[in-house]
């Protein structure tokens, strides 16, 4: 470990302990904030899902964003859907086809065909109060992990980043695969849990939160990263 990698040294209580990460080799990963998972008249709610919360999520990830991006860690905004003819989510024996709630949903009202998660459409679209400034990432995404299909490893090995907090929608499908895939590349996964919609039963939420605690990695909170960051990092040792 080199010294100036030791001189940026932060302890975030986390739980299920302490954990440490220099902003430098930090990133936030900012998952699916689209009008499609966080807007009325959005995929998730046409599907039926409970977008209750969603408002103060919204807030909270805002300022998670302006407070990394001023402490130097580099934020990517990952962008889920596919072209609007729906190559990209696959071809008849694709799971991701049989599977996805969107694409069943348009199944089963053909006049949504090209308006739910299509690249160029406001459902794609990052909802207006989660928008990117210079210097920040957009990386399309056409499955549920960030990892998956995607440059994202390669983005964050090239710019030596090795902690990522993760934030979003929803918990426990792009979210939790999102940081079960960090784990398996050998990342550091800190799930801002007050930074992230659950759309459905709380239970799935609790049920993330612990694995991700018990397994995968650690969960913090916007006030606990927001102090963390105040305070003078770690001595040199």
């Amino acid at each position: 470990m080199n010294a100036m990698y030791q001189s940026r040294r932060h302890s975030l209580p986390a739980l299920p302990e302490a954990v440490e990460f220099d902003p430098e080799s930090t990133a936030l990963i900012v998952v699916d904030m689209q009008n499609a998972y966080a807007s009325e008249g959005g995929y998730l709610d046409i599907a039926g899902f409970d977008l209750t919360g969603i408002d103060s999520v919204i807030g909270n990830v805002a300022k998670l964003m302006d407070l990394c991006r001023g402490a130097g860690v580099q934020v990517i905004c990952l962008q889920n859907g596919w072209d609007p003819e729906y190559v990209e989510a696959g071809g008849p024996a694709s799971i991701n086809v049989a599977k996805s709630n969107a694409l069943r949903v348009m199944r089963e009202r053909p006049e949504l065909q090209g308006k739910l998660l299509a690249k160029g459409g406001w459902d794609y679209a990052l909802v207006d109060g989660v928008q990117p400034k210079d210097g920040d990432i957009i990386l399309p995404k056409p499955r549920y992990s960030g990892f998956v299909n995607t440059a994202l490893d390669s983005m964050l090995r090239t710019r030596g980043i090795r902690s990522l907090l993760v934030c979003g929608v929803a918990t426990n499908v792009c979210v939790e695969t999102t940081i079960r895939d960090a784990f398996g590349l050998e990342y550091h996964p800190i799930l801002m849990s007050d930074c992230c919609l659950q759309a459905g039963p709380a239970f799935l939420q609790e049920a993330t939160i612990f694995n991700t605690q018990k397994f995968f990695g650690w969960t913090a909170t916007l006030d606990a990263l927001t102090e963390t960051l105040a305070a003078p990092p770690a001595a040199n040792t």
